[in-house]
């Protein structure tokens, strides 16, 4: 079964935005935008399976990256009515100096006219 995807220019747009903003808020540990675009009940998937909820996932950000040179690539945004899937692909520098890469999915609701994410599972290399 194929979904069928509709969106207009401003969702994707929107979205657009808001992963930049997402993947800049990990690369500088700002857990205060991350309070503004995650929904109040949202859960992350960390790579090693453990599960946090807003507040772990915010104490968890607000320390500092121990990656560097952190960037998202091949970022596809899928619009399915007021829901959003976007997928990623990062690539980063471990603290040992080697390079890395993993990949992202990222779940975003409208809600009251605007995008929240509400779920996310990170995957690291």
């Amino acid at each position: 079964m194929q979904a069928t995807t509709v969106a207009n220019n401003a969702d994707t747009d929107a979205l657009r935005k808001l992963n930049d903003d997402y993947i800049h808020a990990v690369r500088t540990s700002d857990a205060r935008r991350f309070r503004e675009i995650l929904a109040e009940d949202f859960l992350n998937t960390n790579p090693d399976g453990s599960l946090l909820d807003k507040a772990g996932f915010l104490e968890q950000i607000a320390r500092p990256l121990a990656l560097s040179n952190f960037e998202a690539h091949d970022v596809r945004i899928r619009v399915l009515g007021d829901a959003a899937i976007i997928h990623g692909r990062t690539s980063y520098t471990k603290p040992d100096g080697q390079a890395a890469s993993g990949r992202y999915t990222d779940i975003w609701v409208r809600s009251d006219g605007r995008w929240l994410a509400v779920a996310a599972q990170v995957s690291r290399g």
